[in-house]
């Protein structure tokens, strides 16, 4: 029987197509020529719709029931349906039905994704130091070195050491990296150190603060902001901060005493134990453990994006609350302006600078946003301490206490701008 209505359709074919184009346009039926025991009904309007729309037809076992119902129910995809159940593969195996995915809102990813909080949480620290000063005055100077130091563990325990040797290949990157600190960077901060007086009519001390500022190395927030935007460049930031670091025993006095007048002697033995236990000892420790035991690193790892997000806030808050006094003086608004518009140059030359020397390279965009963040963030907390030991006049203080805050503002708002674009991409 099921032989003879093939052989019959077969014959039947281009009447059976006539049929169905005369349905959809909605003239005269015509009766098929099949028996009336075998015909088959007209080709309904819905299920040509349907084939119209891309939806799968009907399986020869559901022609018996033609009802408009039936069609739609059988005909719709299954996404409108319930999940469907688990059903034979093509070998006879039992294939599990495809659940549409939850999604993870687990408290682990949680913790992982706490670093995008992380520009609303230095600004809110930043607002708290300045209404109640007393919430930060409790983290001073002696906690700087170990706040720093967990970033950069933080770092170590995310990166491999085949990362950092692949960083010493590019030597260019490198070299760009400490021109920007310690060419382009102080030439800005005499810039607008000039102009404070000029313009402005501020103290020399004012003038003299900003250009300190742009004479030290690296900040170590610049590391770990690289990490966050772009993490296989973090070994090389760390390798740019710690070079300018190293070497900044040496350029920090004579660009003092170029741009200042005032030669600053640098602790040279201090700052080769505070590149030790700021930077080399915690990335290597981080390192040592990612390698060798690694499921003691997949446990913290999470942890590690929450607490990091606390003590950055710490190292912006801490500055500003313990020299509240300095930064509300009456030339605050004024010194606020300029070292938010020397942070603000020193971020776009870094940018356009590497930019113009390394627009051939692959991963340019990666290498414009590390070295900005080389050149628009370094360690004001060095140019405080200087301020505060080598000038009786408090005024020159003030400067380094606002960049701490504003260097830290700006740097993690890029962050959280690029990773986004990143994102978009």
């Amino acid at each position: 029987m099921n032989l003879s209505i093939n052989k019959q359709l077969q014959i039947h074919r281009p009447q059976f197509s006539e049929l169905h184009s005369r349905n959809l346009s909605g003239t005269r039926k015509l009766q098929h020529p099949i028996s009336t025991r075998n015909r088959l009904p007209p080709l309904s309007p819905t299920l040509s719709f349907s084939r119209s729309l891309g939806f799968p037809l009907c399986s020869g076992s559901d022609f018996p029931h033609w009802s408009t119902s039936s069609l739609v129910s059988r005909c719709v995809p299954e996404m409108f349906s319930d999940p469907p159940e688990p059903g034979p593969g093509p070998n006879g195996e039992s294939v599990p039905a495809q659940v549409p995915k939850q999604k993870d809102t687990s408290i682990v990813k949680i913790l992982r994704e706490s670093n995008s909080f992380l520009p609303h949480v230095v600004l809110g620290s930043t607002l708290l130091a300045l209404v109640y000063p007393p919430s930060f005055t409790w983290f001073t100077t002696r906690y700087y070195a170990p706040a720093l130091g967990f970033l950069m563990f933080a770092v170590g325990v995310n990166s491999r050491e085949k990362d950092f040797l692949e960083a010493f290949k590019r030597p260019a990157a490198i070299f760009a990296g400490y021109v920007g600190q310690f060419v382009v960077k102080p030439l800005l901060g005499y810039l607008f150190g000039t102009i404070s007086a000029t313009l402005f009519g501020l103290p020399p001390s004012i003038g003299a603060g900003i250009m300190l500022v742009s004479c030290v190395s690296g900040a170590q927030l610049s590391n770990y902001a690289t990490f966050l935007t772009d993490p296989l460049m973090a070994p090389l930031s760390i390798i740019m901060t710690s070079l300018s670091t190293a070497t900044a025993v040496f350029i920090t006095p004579m660009l003092s005493l170029l741009l200042i007048g005032k030669k600053l002697p640098v602790d040279v033995k201090g700052m080769m134990s505070s590149i030790m236990q700021i930077v080399v000892a915690p990335i290597a420790a981080g390192l040592l453990l990612n390698r060798f035991f690694p499921l003691i690193c997949d446990a913290i790892r999470p942890l590690l994006p929450p607490l990091s997000v606390l003590v950055t806030a710490l190292c912006v808050g801490a500055p500003l609350a313990l020299n509240i006094e300095s930064v509300i003086s009456p030339f605050g608004v004024t010194i606020l302006l300029l070292v938010i518009a020397f942070h603000f140059s020193a971020f776009v030359a870094g940018y356009l600078f590497s930019g113009l020397l390394f627009h051939k390279a692959s991963d340019v965009k990666a290498l414009q946003r590390t070295l900005s963040y080389e050149t628009g963030m370094q360690s004001s907390l060095l140019a405080l301490a200087l301020a505060n030991r080598f000038f009786q006049d408090p005024l020159v203080g003030v400067p380094p206490a606002i960049s701490t805050v504003i260097m830290s503002l700006m740097g993690f708002s890029l962050v959280m701008i690029w990773a986004k674009r990143k994102e978009q991409v």
